[in-house]
């Protein structure tokens, strides 16, 4: 025991040793977004830049900082690392307390040691609660009263979708099906499942987002890669790093758009009827590559991962080239900014409560990095559109969730906008979802 307990002891002590090591961002954030960002050349590391921002919670009193002409308020607190959510037509809001499955494959030895350690430490290594559940705000007055388990025992659940009374959920390894009464605050049974998900025992990008198309007869689900550049062999990435289209009542399914990391959160926009996703782009290439993106998807399109990155720039890391697959590769719409871990996206709605700066684009919820020097992300910005595409440079909407001491307060990952046109965000390290309201004149 004691021998163990040194060699732990020793290994901590090189993992938080490795933390001081690796390069430092020679561009800003700001440089790596847009239409056009700056993609300068890799700087490859012997030892990959670890720089994450410890996991604290917020303090008594304490919250984020939202953009002027609004205000932001705790709708729900002392949740259960709440991940994402989904707004039901009566007003009920949903949120996916979750967290990673097992996956015993998943970096294993020295280097998945250190990953996990770190990945501890910034709040992202708990038990799953494996549940959704309601939130009701039957007053009006932005706080949810009330919370329900909506359904339960659950593996892993992410992403959800309501078509007519069917309730979807993508689980970590599957699309499951509910029968939905209006007003329910409990769903029973185990759900029909749709189709299965790349799944397993490595799992490396586990959550499964899901929209459906406007009839509902199809539902779009996202699937990330197996690794951060098929390094557990290509056959592990079948099927992944992808969007797939999925038949709603046979389960019958092909792939939309490839190349895609690990794309997150995905949403109509309005004004064209295309489908656009968030992409959380590889890593340890330098504190400066690769940004994350939103884009457009194409059907049939392929964007990359992991021969090339940001359209045809060849990563020199995947021992297998396919310069024919690369030759194609799409370049994205819009760059994040690298590392920035950009998760969350929602369209503004017509009947947004918020400033007329937010009334045509997108919201993006940031978690934030671990790969960068100094950090990234952190916070929610909106990305303005026009005529269907974006068109200016994002704007902060939700702030600080870094302290002055660079620990993590909260961490933002999903975005929906509630019935009444104010902005939820889930706060996966904070365990709240916060409230973005107009400020009223």
């Amino acid at each position: 025991m004691t021998r163990s307990l040194s060699r732990l002891a020793g290994l901590s002590a090189i993992a938080f040793a490795l933390a001081a090591c690796g390069e430092t961002a020679k561009l800003q954030v700001v440089d790596g977004t847009g239409a056009n960002p700056k993609l300068p050349e890799p700087n490859r590391t012997l030892i990959p830049t670890l720089n994450i921002a410890k996991a604290v919670g917020w303090r008594e009193g304490a919250m984020p900082t939202s953009a002027p002409g609004t205000q932001v308020n705790a709708f729900a607190t002392k949740l259960d690392h709440p991940r994402w959510l989904y707004t039901l037509p009566n007003g009920d809001v949903l949120v996916a307390e979750t967290n990673a499955p097992p996956k015993p494959d998943d970096s294993k030895g020295i280097r998945g040691f250190v990953q996990k350690m770190f990945m501890k430490n910034a709040g992202s290594v708990t038990p799953s609660a494996n549940r959704i559940t309601l939130l009701r705000d039957a007053n009006g007055d932005g706080v949810a009263e009330t919370r329900t388990v909506f359904v339960e025992g659950l593996h892993s659940p992410y992403g959800m979708v309501l078509v007519g009374n069917d309730f979807y959920v993508a689980d970590s390894d599957a699309v499951l099906r509910f029968a939905y009464t209006p007003g329910a605050t409990h769903l029973d049974g185990a759900g029909e499942k749709v189709v299965d998900l790349p799944a397993g025992t490595i799992n490396h990008h586990w959550t499964k987002n899901i929209v459906a198309s406007a009839d509902g007869t199809k539902l779009y689900v996202t699937v990330g890669s197996n690794s951060n550049v098929g390094e557990n062999g290509i056959p592990a990435e079948e099927g992944r790093a992808a969007i797939w289209e999925v038949d709603a009542r046979t389960g019958a399914h092909r792939i939309f758009a490839s190349g895609l990391r690990n794309p997150n959160g995905m949403a109509w926009e309005p004004s064209t009827g295309a489908l656009w996703t968030v992409v959380n782009e590889r890593d340890e290439l330098g504190s400066d590559l690769v940004p994350d993106y939103m884009t457009s998807v194409k059907d049939g399109g392929f964007y990359g991962w992991p021969y090339s990155y940001y359209g045809q720039h060849v990563d020199t890391r995947v021992k297998e080239a396919r310069p024919e697959l690369v030759a194609k590769a799409l370049v994205p719409d819009y760059a994040l900014g690298p590392h920035t871990a950009s998760l969350g996206l929602t369209a503004t709605p017509s009947q947004s409560t918020l400033p007329s700066a937010f009334q045509t684009g997108m919201m993006v919820g940031q978690h934030g990095s671990w790969n960068r020097k100094p950090y990234s992300g952190y916070k929610v910005v909106f990305v303005p559109f026009a005529n269907g595409k974006p068109s200016g440079p994002p704007i902060d909407v939700l702030t600080g969730f870094l302290s002055p001491d660079n620990e993590a307060q909260g961490r933002p990952v999903g975005v929906v906008f509630d019935k009444g046109g104010n902005l939820l965000v889930a706060d996966d390290v904070g365990n709240v979802v916060w409230r973005v309201a107009g400020k009223k004149s």
